[in-house]
Formats: structure tokens, sequence, C-alpha cells
């Protein structure tokens, strides 16, 4: 490992990313918002872990924020590294779980590969449904999925009655 990834410097002697939650002032540059995840999305995960009564302060967030950038900064330097050694231009989910399990966080490589796994078949049978609508007849009629001969012809505009769907035919 370099230690040249993410906006930490290295720790000399280890050369893991130090972290810059000392700062006094976070950067306000356009390159350190970049960087980092959103911080709305941060507190929302923080308090789905958390009884609906709890509160979870501005520095809270602002500090998991740092974290959690600086460790997806980490892990992906390490998969991108990787993928260079191979002269391969995309890390993929299996290039970050190697990273993963390189760097130490072998705990967690084993549920995430379930997830991968999980993911990418869905992605799949979302590919196959979209292959399936595509390839469909350009009549709408034979089409399994359509609405159409399912509803009678509503009186007036098509919509049905007390709706504000008017000119919609079904």
């Amino acid at each position: 490992m370099k230690g040249t990834k993410g906006a930490g410097d290295p720790h000399p002697s280890s050369g893991h990313f130090s972290s810059q939650l000392s700062d006094p002032e976070p950067s306000s540059s356009p390159k350190e918002a970049d960087r980092l995840l959103p911080i709305a999305n941060v507190g929302r995960i923080m308090k789905r872990s958390l009884p609906a009564s709890a509160k979870v302060s501005k520095e809270s967030k602002e500090t998991m924020q740092e974290c959690v950038s600086e460790f997806i900064s980490f892990v992906t330097g390490e998969a991108f590294d990787k993928c260079q050694r191979e002269k391969r231009k995309t890390v993929n989910g299996d290039d970050l779980l190697w990273a993963m399990n390189t760097l130490g966080f072998e705990a967690y490589v084993i549920p995430l590969k379930a997830y991968l796994s999980r993911y990418l078949e869905a992605e799949e049978e979302k590919s196959a449904v979209s292959r399936l609508i595509d390839d469909a007849p350009a009549s709408s009629s034979s089409f399994p999925g359509s609405v159409h001969g399912l509803f009678p012809r509503m009186g007036g505009g098509g919509a049905p009655p007390g709706s504000n769907l008017r000119g919609i035919h079904w």
C-alpha cells in the first residue's frame, strides 16, 4: 500500500492516512466538498441506527461524514492501485472486496460479497425485464402487462367519474 490516496496525508511510519478531523475550519473548496458524502445522507443513515427519540448533533454528522468519506477513499484507492497494476480502467465490486480484505477489513467481506451477489442478480433481472419490454410488439394490446382491455371505456373524457384524469383514454 502506497498511502497516496484520499485527502489525508499518509502517516510516515504506517502508511495510513491521518485524519483531518482536527482541522479547526473545514476547507470550503469545491474539491473538498466533492470528496465528502452528502451530510444529509450521512445523517439519515445515522438516525436509522438510533432510537426515534435520539438526536444527532451537527458536529457528530460532520465527524461521521469525514470518517466515512476517508474510509471510502482509502478502500477505493487500494482497489484502484490493483486495477492499475492489472492494466484495467474500471474498478468493480470484486476489486473493492479484495481491497477491504487486503486492508484488514476481512470481517466485512463475507456479508458484502452476499450483498454484491444479490445486487448483481437484481440488476440482471432489471436488465431482462427491460429487454422484454424493448422486444415487445408495437401493439400494446398484445403485451401481457398492458392495461388495455382491463378497463372498459369510461364516458366523457375517458376518465373514471370524479377523477381529474381527463383526456386519458382507458
